[in-house]
Formats: C-alpha cells, sequence, structure tokens
C-alpha cells in the first residue's frame, strides 16, 4: 500500500503545472546528441586505424576529425547547459514581487 496522501505512480489524474517552455532546452539537447555521436564516431574512427590501419592518403587527416568535433561540442553542451539552468533559477530574494510573499 502506499502511504496517505500520496498518489500511485499510475495515477495520472493530478493536473501538473504548464511548464514554462526554454529557449535553451532544444539547442541543449542537440549539443548533448551532437556530443554523443562525435563521441562514438571518434572511437569508431580510433579502432579503425587501430585494428585495420588504413593506407589511404586521407585517412591520418580524417580520424581526428570526430574527436575535435567531441571537443567543440562538450564546450558547446555545457555552456548552453549552463544557461539553461540558470534560466530555471528562482529570482534572488531582494528580487522577489509582493504577491510571491502573500502567496507563501
Amino acid at each position: 500500500m502506499s502511504e496517505p496522501g500520496r498518489a500511485l505512480p499510475s495515477c495520472r489524474s493530478r493536473t501538473r503545472r504548464p511548464t514554462v517552455p526554454n529557449r535553451f532546452t532544444g539547442p541543449t539537447r542537440r549539443a548533448g546528441r551532437l556530443l554523443c555521436w562525435s563521441l562514438a564516431a571518434g572511437m569508431a574512427t580510433a579502432a579503425t586505424d587501430l585494428l585495420l590501419a588504413p593506407s589511404a592518403g586521407w585517412w591520418p587527416a580524417l580520424w581526428p576529425l570526430p574527436w575535435y568535433l567531441t571537443c567543440v561540442s562538450l564546450l558547446a553542451w555545457a555552456v548552453l547547459r549552463a544557461r539553461e539552468k540558470a534560466a530555471h533559477r528562482p529570482p534572488d530574494e531582494e528580487d522577489l514581487p509582493g504577491e510571491w510573499d502573500t502567496v507563501a
């Protein structure tokens, strides 16, 4: 049994607050996906270089590219994630409007 006053996880009868869309959410997700895919591509090209040792002339210029992209996307994701979290932070005490005190 659940504790009194708590809803079961399958119970969706409670209404949720509508969430305010954040303008950094979409770009943060895309930067995170780019980070994951470039890391996977970097590992795949490193494994290919180690196991197969391609002798094509363009290969030495190609295989480090996903690693550079990983570094760039990591920096972009970190900046976007920090800005996304800062947008969700509540205002400081001295910046609170008067009606917030009456609601609390």
